[in-house]
Parts: structure tokens; C-alpha cells; sequence
């Protein structure tokens, strides 16, 4: 597996560009963003920078709109809704900006991180038959990789091999349950041949 990385301008739908933004929405954007990175202390758990991402998405785009929480084993994620029984369409993987052994990087992205999203991926779209997933993310603060759940569809949920193995795994046909378990192996069952 190989991450294409985008710019923001490559990245972005059109049809977003062609939408005007207001300078208010500018400079909350920017202060938001400031008192997000104000906020951070490296040496603190991955739960308080899940209530710091989780209070910058809210404060600067989805208060009032869209539920943001945790969920199950979940980091975050980001209802289509307002409320929790609303499916989910975004999930984030939040990860410490000093653990670099389980970040992605473009060098190295079959870390942790990716295997946590994939897992929680495969829960809802194949446990929960959510298809109304839009994006995954992967961040650390500093770093933010934004997946398109087309690809995740594509490459992971379409893997017969893949999705089998989940299977068998998810209703403990293995004898090991543990998500430790289930990182270490599922790896070998992410190629891309069906």
C-alpha cells in the first residue's frame, strides 16, 4: 500500500471551491485552529487531545449540526446528524503527536493507526451495514490524513479475503478476540488480489 498524498487545493471537490467564504468564517477558522494547537501538551493521553480535535471540529464547523463523540472503541466520529442515533459518516483516529511508532507516515502507512480506522471501518460498514460513511481520518494534531470511504470501500470492504477473515474474527471463530490480535494478522489479509 502506498499513500498519494494531496494538497488541500488538489484534494478538495470543485464544487467547493466555487463557494464563497465570509471573513468571519476565515478568522474562526484561524482561531480555532490557533487555540487547537495552543492546547496541546505532547505528554498527555490520546483521550484529552480526542476532546481537543473533538471541541476544534465542533467550535469551527459542526456545533448544533452534527453529533461528535466517541463511540464503541472509536476515537471519534462525526454523525450525519444530531443525534447519536444518526449513522455515522466520519470516523477519526486520533493519535499522540510523540507516538510516531503507531502514526502513519507516506514512508510507512501499514502502522497501528491504519489498522484501528480499518477495524473500526469494517464495524460499521460490515457489522452495522452503515454505507452512509463519507471520510475516515488518521491525525496526531500536526498531521492529518483524510480518506475517502470510496477507497476504503474499494480496496478494504470489497476484499473477499479481507472481509472473510473480519468475519470469521468479529464472531470469534479464531478463538482470539483481542484487537491486538486482530492488528497483528489482518495486515497479511489486506493485498489487494481477491
Amino acid at each position: 500500500m502506498k499513500l498519494h498524498l494531496l494538497t488541500p487545493a488538489k484534494s478538495l471537490n470543485k464544487a467547493y471551491l466555487k463557494q464563497s467564504l465570509k471573513r468571519d468564517q476565515i478568522e474562526l477558522f484561524k482561531t480555532n485552529l490557533i487555540r487547537l494547537f495552543d492546547r496541546v501538551n505532547e505528554r498527555e493521553s490520546e483521550e484529552n487531545l480526542k476532546n481537543i480535535v473533538s471541541d476544534f471540529l465542533k467550535d469551527t464547523w459542526y456545533k448544533g449540526g452534527y453529533e461528535i463523540n466517541t463511540k464503541e472503541r472509536a476515537d471519534l466520529v462525526i454523525h450525519n446528524g444530531k443525534s447519536a442515533a444518526d449513522p455515522v459518516g466520519v470516523i477519526a483516529e486520533v493519535k499522540r503527536p510523540t507516538n510516531r511508532t503507531e502514526m502513519i507516515s507516506p514512508e510507512r502507512p501499514n502502522a497501528k493507526a491504519l489498522h484501528e480506522l480499518l477495524h473500526y471501518y469494517l464495524q460499521e460498514r460490515y457489522l452495522k451495514d452503515n454505507k452512509e460513511i463519507r471520510h475516515l481520518v488518521i491525525c496526531n494534531i500536526y498531521e492529518w490524513y483524510i480518506f475517502d470511504a470510496a477507497d476504503f470501500e474499494r480496496f478494504f470492504f470489497h476484499n473477499r479475503k479481507l472481509a472473510e477473515a473480519y468475519k470469521k474474527w468479529s464472531e470469534g471463530l479464531f478463538g482470539l478476540s483481542t484487537t491486538d490480535w486482530f492488528y497483528q494478522e489482518m495486515p497479511g489479509h489486506t493485498s489487494r488480489r481477491n
